[in-house]
Order: structure tokens, then C-alpha cells, then sequence
């Protein structure tokens, strides 16, 4: 067996046969920025939920969970840097998933886990609430990153954000080394932010609100961030660049008309994005976290 390198990440989330959500999304932008990556479907589907009505392919969750579990002793194990997750499709499948990237810290103690906690939107949520719950209990705990929507923050922590302060108090509260809340308040009139939240410091990339963005948008947020973290970008750097990358993607896309993220198309705007971000260091001090993550709710 040739030596394998360390750059493997496994990206575990849906799967649709057309567009770029889920695991079309972050895989894509992985491979784009050099990484080789171990896809793990949890249901696979035809198009988004949000184009209409379609086929569910669904997992038996005894089989899902065996599956991991071959992964789990795989011989590469070693060669994977991080893993990330987003949808998933079966109350069952995050249990299992915990205990995959367990198996991969182990083998590899520096390996990173992001946990993109794909709950909904201001809508409410589209996954099964004890799926939701699942995902609560079994894999933010273990997360090293963190990157929930604002609603999504919201349902984890019980807190309604009307401002940045409080959201970067809930963020604190989910007590996860690095949580980025996606459509975050913004101080740029008309415009939209990533609010990155850590234990001294929080920064806040901020960029011009798009109308009727395609889906997809966090899903590959989240692959782009782990990407930059992965090739040693600094933290402000990785924000910086992500939110640019991103908010390029949408932008470029609506242009054309597209009804979704045009990736490979714009595929230049992962590796050197030419949208400017304003990224802006907002003084907090921390407060004090009474609560543990499991008694959030």
C-alpha cells in the first residue's frame, strides 16, 4: 500500500442528483481547493426540497450505521483532516456519525470536525424536530467549529436574536472553540454578515444583501471556511476569504438567472475571490456560560 498524505476530508450530508446543495456543494468546492474527499450520502434526492415535490432515497439506519462502521476501520483513516457535516436524514444517522468521527480523532488527534447544523431557516424548521435533537445532542458537543444560520442558533439555544450582542452571547453558550452564525446581523445598511465568535475576540464579515439567493449558500460556506482553516489561513483571513468567495458565487449566479449556485462555472471565485468584504473586530468581552450544551434547551 503506497503512504497515503493527509488530506482527506469527509463531508457527510444529502445528496442531489441535479443542483449544488449538500454534499454537491461542499465536495465540489473541496476538490476545487485541493482536497480529496470521502462523501458520505444521508439520503439522496433528485433536486432541492425547495424546487418541488421528489423521490426520497432513504437509508436503513442498522445499514447506515454499518457503513460508518467500515469506515471507522478503514486503513486510510489516518489520512483524513477533518470532517463535516450538514443534512441528515434519519434520527438515527447522527449517533452514528459520532462515533465515525470519534474513530478519526483518534486516529488522527489533530483532525478538525465541522459541525454544520442544518436545522432551517426563519421559516422553521424542515427536518424532523428528534432529528434536530439528534443532531443537538450527539454531534455539537464533539464540534471544533460551528457554523448555524441565525434561526438555526436561535432553536439550539432558545434565545431570540434581535442583535449582534445577543448572538454573540448565544453563540458563547453553545461553548464550541469557533462558531460562525451565517446571516448574521449586519452593521452595513442593507447588507449581511458571517459573525465569527470565539472565546476573546469576535469578527464580523459583512458584505451587500442579495434577494432570493440560490440554495446551497451554506453548504458551501461551510466547505470553503474548513478549506481555508485547513491550508493555514488565520482565522480573520479564512472569514475574509470564505464570505468573498461566497457572496462572488451568489452574485455571479443571480446575474445569470441561475436557479442554482453556478459552481463550476465560478469556480475561480473559490481559489481567488475579487469581491471585497469588510471584515470588522467587535470588542465583547466574554461572559460567564452557566449552562452546559445539553441543558440548552
Amino acid at each position: 500500500m503506497s503512504e497515503s498524505r493527509s488530506d482527506a476530508v469527509i463531508v457527510v450530508s444529502s445528496q442531489v442528483m441535479r443542483g449544488s446543495v449538500g454534499n454537491r456543494a461542499a465536495v465540489f468546492a473541496l476538490e476545487t481547493l485541493g482536497h480529496r474527499v470521502w462523501s458520505v450520502p444521508t439520503v439522496v434526492m433528485p433536486w432541492h426540497p425547495g424546487h418541488g415535490p421528489s423521490t426520497r432515497l432513504v437509508f436503513d439506519d442498522g445499514d447506515f450505521a454499518r457503513a460508518m462502521e467500515d469506515l471507522s476501520r478503514a486503513p486510510w483513516l489516518g489520512e483524513v483532516r477533518a470532517v463535516l457535516t450538514g443534512y441528515f436524514g434519519s434520527k438515527g444517522q447522527p449517533e452514528a456519525v459520532a462515533a465515525l468521527i470519534g474513530a478519526v480523532k483518534r486516529a488522527n488527534p489533530d483532525a478538525l470536525y465541522l459541525c454544520d447544523p442544518v436545522l432551517g431557516d426563519q421559516g422553521g424548521l424542515y427536518i424532523p424536530e428528534p432529528t434536530a435533537i439528534a443532531i443537538r445532542d450527539h454531534l455539537l458537543p464533539i464540534a471544533d467549529i460551528a457554523t448555524p444560520n441565525r434561526f438555526e442558533l436561535e432553536w439550539l439555544t432558545g434565545q431570540t436574536l434581535s442583535d449582534t450582542l445577543g448572538t454573540i452571547d448565544a453563540a458563547r453558550r453553545l461553548e464550541i472553540d469557533r462558531v460562525v452564525v451565517t446571516s448574521a446581523h449586519s452593521m452595513m445598511a442593507g447588507g449581511l454578515g458571517n459573525l465569527l465568535v470565539q472565546a476573546k475576540r469576535c469578527l464580523l464579515a459583512e458584505h451587500r444583501k442579495l434577494d432570493h439567493p440560490p440554495s446551497g449558500t451554506g453548504d458551501l460556506f461551510a466547505a470553503v471556511y474548513l478549506a481555508r482553516l485547513l491550508a493555514g489561513d488565520a482565522d480573520e483571513r479564512a472569514l475574509e476569504k470564505a464570505t468573498a468567495s461566497i457572496f462572488e458565487v451568489i452574485s455571479r449566479s443571480a446575474r445569470d438567472g441561475a436557479g442554482e449556485l453556478e459552481l463550476a462555472r465560478e469556480a475561480a471565485s473559490l481559489h481567488r475571490p475579487m469581491a471585497t468584504v469588510q471584515v470588522r473586530n467587535l470588542l465583547q468581552p466574554r461572559k460567564a456560560v452557566t449552562r452546559s450544551h445539553r441543558q440548552l434547551r
